[in-house]
């Protein structure tokens, strides 16, 4: 089964694409990942998007499909596919439409996970994590249960991520809202496209995608 997992940052895409690759044995293909790992590996892709990136343009289209072809090919037919970041623009959406029948694979789902903007702001700006060990935490939903001490090592250094601000959280949502405008109605039209509540908790949502694949 291959899919698209659409949804902004902080609504759990990163969660949702895990459990999934833990249950079905999928792969998630983020387009950042793999071009960091071919650049990485130096394969003739990753050289090709080095010299790219080092005259300080844009990687094209036509070499993103190149890593996605590359790592499709090397997955093997068995395994399913999460499309993470990519498509955004109607050409990439064309472009996934080739990679894939070239190797006798379509797309079965396009999954939006849908947010509340002014909720999703309060979701991620008030995230804070242990310095010391990494725990997540939140000014409302999650606090230590002792004040200014971390619940599993009991440090007292807490930090947050300085893009963690409303005014970034709401950029980034207009980003997202200008990249995947084009992309929805090219699959709407074929009637792949479901939406599921993003701001539902956890496992409602690992369920509600469940019950997606399953029909």
């Amino acid at each position: 089964m291959n899919i698209i997992l659409l949804g902004p940052p902080g609504a759990g895409k990163g969660t949702q694409a895990q459990r999934l690759v833990d249950k079905h044995g999928m792969r998630q293909l983020s387009t950042g990942d793999m071009l960091r790992a071919a650049v990485k590996a130096g394969t003739p892709t990753g050289l090709e998007a080095k010299a790219v990136m080092e005259r300080g343009e844009l990687v094209s289209d036509a070499i993103v499909s190149a890593l996605i072809g590359d790592e499709l090919d090397a997955m093997g037919v068995d395994t399913g596919a999460i499309f993470d970041g990519y498509p955004r623009t109607e050409a990439q959406a064309e472009s996934l439409d080739g990679i894939l029948e070239a190797r006798g694979r379509k797309l079965d789902h396009v999954i939006e996970l849908e947010v509340n903007e002014d909720a999703l702001v309060e979701r991620i700006t008030g995230r804070f994590t242990c310095a010391t060990c990494g725990k997540g935490y939140h000014d409302t939903f999650e606090k230590p249960k002792v004040e200014g001490t971390c619940d599993k090592c009991g440090g007292h250094e807490f930090k947050r991520r300085p893009d963690d601000n409303a005014e970034t959280v709401r950029t980034r949502m207009a980003e997202y809202r200008a990249k995947t405008a084009p992309i929805l109605p090219v699959y709407e039209a074929r009637g792949i496209v479901a939406k599921v509540d993003g701001m539902a908790d956890m496992d409602e949502v690992t369920a509600a995608i469940e019950a997606i694949l399953a029909g």
